[in-house]
């Protein structure tokens, strides 16, 4: 069996949907930007994410909401470090970081995180190489049309691996609303499987994203779980292993009534 393998842990995919809670420590993103920056509250966040079913941490300090202020690798090092040393010791599941600056991946990666999650698909070779000595897990995002998404898949695999990066260590995730129309989107989704490579984690993040808005016109961000769960359990039915998302509870759930149908 197949299995995307992150540090110490290992996911064996294709025997249930593993869950990514997200923890924005940001000001501006979409749906949650500001709810968790005080320290205190984003430790008992990812504690209670935990506790409700989460898999895996995902914690970003960069908003990549459409036309974010792009922050600097200092100021990202300024949020993250102090959460990630909050959180040793209280957590058992493992820590993913959503970056695409290589020093912040590097920093970050001294702290213990197990994953790496880079929105612009490890594009970057310095980024490739922060991972390239360690056992970190990495998450490769496509942020651009469908239409050579397998092929982006195909070069950027070719690249880790003459890193040494094994093939266990990468999962893709197809970007939902990253350089994509409604349609790109609704293909991304529906062809989960076709555009990605077989015996590679795929992960699924369109948690409230304004596809679901755009599908249903007129739909505010706090109104788009209902959306979110549609998608995700039609990404579910079509292979994908990771559902990242806002509302772990929930979440849980519908992956595991998924599960128990489909598995």
């Amino acid at each position: 069996m197949s299995a995307f393998r992150a540090g110490n842990y290992t996911f064996s995919l294709g025997k249930r949907t593993y869950i990514m809670g997200i923890l924005n420590v940001t000001r501006d993103s979409f749906y949650d930007g500001g709810k968790w920056l005080d320290l205190d509250n984003a430790v008992a966040h990812a504690i209670d994410m935990q506790n409700s079913g989460a898999d895996i941490i995902d914690i970003g300090a960069q908003s990549t909401r459409p036309g974010f202020t792009k922050l600097e690798p200092e100021e990202e090092i300024k949020r993250l470090i102090p959460l990630l040393e909050s959180l040793k010791g209280k957590l058992t599941v493992p820590i993913s970081v959503d970056t695409f600056y290589p020093e912040v991946a590097e920093k970050v990666l001294k702290c213990g995180v197990d994953i790496i999650n880079d929105v612009t698909g490890f594009k970057n070779d310095k980024m490739i190489d922060a991972v390239s000595n360690c056992e970190c897990g990495c998450i490769v995002m496509h942020d651009g049309r469908t239409n050579d998404m397998k092929e982006f898949f195909k070069n950027i695999l070719g690249r880790m691996l003459s890193k040494n990066i094994s093939q266990d260590r990468i999962c893709f995730d197809p970007g939902i609303g990253f350089g994509k129309d409604l349609e790109d989107n609704l293909n991304a989704i529906r062809d989960l499987k076709n555009n990605l490579l077989n015996n590679i984690a795929i992960l699924m993040a369109a948690s409230r994203k304004s596809v679901i808005d755009k599908i249903c016109k007129g739909i505010p961000v706090e109104e788009r779980l209902p959306g979110t769960i549609a998608i995700n359990t039609i990404a579910i039915c079509n292979g994908a292993d990771i559902i990242r998302v806002h509302d772990v509870k929930e979440a849980v759930q519908a992956a595991k009534v998924s599960d128990a149908i489909l598995r």
